[in-house]
């Protein structure tokens, strides 16, 4: 999903290396975009079909913005691609096409209702609800579960404070840039890889595969952690090395030595970001810190294993993939909503016998419309592509 800002960066760094035609866009190469305008926006990002109210005065990440602007305003050629390959069953394909223009129909929700990984909107119900899933897996394989605890450093040191290690391994994945502080396995279960590994080979950010096998240090005793989530006879792992997953759409043309094909090694990766501690602060020091105008946000280093388990996703992270099937929830949280909200969960799956709906939902969620900046852009493609196809017929 590339924003405004990312373009714009992209832009410069082309134009930069090419330091030829520095006055045209991407240095006189010619750029092919493709996508999907009715699928979710860039995270921390404004789309590319978003516009700017006019002001007297723009910072710099505005001003690039009207650059990436007036970039995508130049696109000359669009080929529109109206086949959906991914979806079989014709009257679904049908009800599909009439959500993400947001003119469902009554029988439209009424055959929802009649009717499995499961995907959730909020990253800590994905938690809860894979958490529960990897224990029922162990007790139905009655393997002793195994939790791999996140590494966490602050300044190069290890976290010896217990209050403090132990709120910042219980932060939700989106809040520690995707490394879980606690990453449950049980060989054969459904992970998610939440990095780049080798995009060449299809081991990128979102790529399913399973989990296999763990190797570790073996420490002389068990390391125990209050996590009430998780059972007493739970062996959590500190000194992870690497994790044996299986990735059915790994691109690799043999298998690694000593190693079954499509059975990849995942190792540890590093990560930082921000805790702010004034929670855990007394009232007295809490206060104390804001007279001084003292900063109580500490940068913390993470090394784990860059994979979460699969049982359930969030609707953002399943955008892109076809899923064989699928147990949804079409509840959104508050906030704002837009067509991706129900189109790209309910658009994963190629059949509707493939799809659940978790609970009753309101018949107004199928009705959300594109927005106004939305169908701007959509109808100025939409013409740009009837001159292309009079300009390049086909035969």
């Amino acid at each position: 999903m590339v924003g405004l800002s990312l373009l714009a960066r992209l832009n410069t760094i082309v134009k930069t290396a090419k330091h030829i035609n520095m006055d045209a866009p991407f240095g006189g190469v010619n750029m092919i975009f493709f996508g999907d305008y009715l699928q979710y926006s860039p995270v921390l990002d404004k789309p590319l079909y978003h516009t700017h109210a006019l002001a007297q005065q723009y910072n710099e990440r505005q001003i690039e913005m009207q650059c990436a602007q007036k970039i995508i305003s130049q696109i000359n050629c669009v080929v529109e691609l109206n086949q959906q390959m991914r979806t079989e069953d014709a009257r679904y394909l049908e009800l599909l096409t009439r959500l993400r223009n947001g003119k469902s129909t009554i029988e439209d929700y009424q055959l929802l209702c009649k009717r499995a990984p499961i995907l959730v909107f909020r990253n800590t119900l994905r938690t809860q609800l894979n958490n529960r899933a990897v224990l029922n897996k162990a007790i139905e394989t009655g393997i002793r579960l195994v939790v791999c605890v996140a590494q966490d450093y602050i300044r190069n040191k290890a976290i010896d404070d217990s209050r403090l290690r132990k709120a910042i391994l219980e932060l939700p994945d989106n809040k520690t840039e995707h490394l879980p502080g606690y990453l449950p396995l049980v060989p054969g279960m459904p992970v998610l890889l939440t990095e780049n590994i080798a995009t060449e080979l299809g081991l990128s950010n979102g790529t399913r595969g399973i989990f296999r096998q763990l190797v570790y240090d073996e420490l002389s005793e068990d390391v125990q952690f209050d996590v009430a989530i998780f059972p007493e006879h739970t062996k959590f792992i500190t000194r992870p090395k690497y994790a044996l997953v299986e990735f059915l759409s790994c691109k690799l043309a043999s298998g690694l030595k000593d190693l079954e094909k499509k059975k990849i090694p995942i190792s540890l990766t590093e990560q930082t970001f921000t805790y702010d501690i004034k929670d855990l602060l007394t009232e007295t020091v809490s206060k104390a810190a804001k007279v001084v105008k003292r900063p109580t946000k500490i940068v913390i280093k993470r090394k784990a294993l860059p994979l979460i388990p699969a049982y359930s996703i969030t609707t953002h992270k399943s955008q892109g993939q076809t899923l064989r099937k699928i147990f949804v929830d079409l509840v959104t949280p508050p906030g704002p909503v837009e067509v991706a909200s129900f189109y790209v969960p309910l658009s994963r799956v190629k059949r509707l016998d493939d799809l659940l709906i978790v609970r009753p939902f309101n018949f107004s969620s199928l009705q959300v419309k594109p927005t106004a900046a939305q169908m701007e852009e959509l109808n100025r493609l939409n013409k740009i592509a009837i001159k292309t196809r009079k300009h390049f017929p086909t035969t």
